[in-house]
């Protein structure tokens, strides 16, 4: 049986049932192609606090109480292990026995370049990195940035589908991206019929995120808050209710003001989806999705599509999302309905709300056909030479 060790930020992001989501995903969707798979993470002793956010021990941090439990709750109990970004600190292994899993994985799968603690990272004979955050990478690995950490490895896939394309600006930096999907695990994300209210929009979000906007020819690449900000009036044109599990610092209450001025309900992620249970349990009982990209996404044609979209789809959710330049790659119209302005937003709720029905199934397909983790991941695996 073949060995992948996925790398990714879990303990890094305590409280976020969707980040969890999708790490696990990359994990246990090798585990259905048949694959055994350890879960590696690497975390700063910087990053480590307790409940309160005060600094702690590694051992004893809410991070590391969050690893242990995500990952117990995915099954991985033995195959899970998350060290300090030194090497002095280890939970679910002795160092040796890391050492072993590095020298005998056939393959690293590497979730935004996180794994980088040496000599651990070269020990792998095959190593594959996987951008989440198209435009971002590569212009900040243009820029001579070295927090992208893409030395190293010898595949790279990215999730902005269009980089390398004549309709996307980002640059490749001579790089041969390969486009990938986000995957879902249908079983985990099962048609969920029940919502209340039968019209309620929502979307989980960080207002602003941890970066900042780039520069790229001249141009100003913006975040999520530029971008939600041309559609705060869409809860007065279009038809349902519309709500945000909303993470916005209290430096943005203006912002969070006219939001509630123009309609829209803003509740507490840290409430609603802290966990992977609880961010399936939000998004399970929505009607649909309804969320804005990421500037950076959205200007340059990236292609890119969420990890939490797929999710809504395979509920049987439909997904009315600003368009990056997927439309070019996914069909849409039915249980997927992209739009660029105000107006196409407001004509998308309506269709939804219209015909929910057909749509609900339209979106459950759509997850079937081009997101499910076992076809993702062939694919991947058939591109970096590892079909099994």
């Amino acid at each position: 049986m073949p060995l992948a060790v996925v790398s990714g930020a879990l303990a890094n992001k305590p409280g976020n049932g969707g980040a969890a989501w999708t790490r696990m995903s990359w994990t246990l969707g090798f585990c259905r192609l048949g694959w055994r798979v350890v879960f590696l993470e690497q975390i700063a002793a910087a990053a480590c606090v307790d409940a309160s956010g005060a600094a702690a021990a590694f051992e004893s941090s809410m991070n590391a109480a969050y690893f242990r439990q995500v990952t117990r709750r995915f099954g991985l109990d033995g195959s899970a292990i998350l060290i300090s970004d030194d090497g002095s600190r280890i939970l679910g292994a002795t160092y040796d026995d890391l050492l072993d899993v590095a020298d005998t994985a056939d393959l690293l799968v590497n979730i935004s370049g996180h794994l980088r603690l040496q000599p651990l990272f070269g020990r792998f004979r095959r190593r594959v990195y996987v951008d989440l955050d198209p435009g971002f990478t590569q212009i900040w690995h243009a820029s001579g940035t070295d927090g992208t950490h893409l030395e190293g490895h010898h595949w790279f896939f990215t999730v902005g589908e269009n980089i390398g394309f004549a309709e996307c600006s980002i640059p490749t930096n001579g790089i041969p991206w390969r486009p990938t999907r986000q995957p879902v695990l249908l079983h985990e994300w099962p048609v969920a019929h029940a919502a209340a209210p039968p019209d309620r929009f929502t979307t989980v979000a960080n207002w602003r995120g941890p970066y900042g906007p780039v520069q790229h020819l001249g141009e100003t690449l913006g975040l999520k808050v530029h971008e939600f900000r041309k559609f705060i009036c869409l809860p007065r044109l279009a038809p349902g209710s519309f709500e945000l599990a909303l993470n916005i610092h209290s430096a943005d209450d203006k912002d969070l003001s006219l939001l509630k001025q123009h309609g829209w309900r803003v509740v507490d992620p840290k409430l609603v989806a802290a966990t992977p249970d609880l961010f399936r349990r939000y998004v399970q009982a929505s009607a649909a999705e309804c969320s804005v990209a990421q500037g950076v996404y959205v200007q340059t044609r990236s292609g890119w599509f969420s990890d939490r979209t797929v999710r809504y789809l395979a509920s049987g959710k439909p997904a009315l999302v600003q368009d990056t330049g997927f439309t070019s790659r996914y069909p849409c119209g039915s249980g997927l309905i992209a739009f660029s302005t105000l107006d196409e937003a407001a004509a998308g709720a309506e269709e939804i709300l219209r015909d929910y029905a057909t749509h609900s199934r339209a979106a459950r397909a759509l997850a079937e056909e081009h997101f499910a983790a076992e076809k993702v991941l062939a694919s991947l695996l058939a591109e970096a030479g590892s079909a099994v």
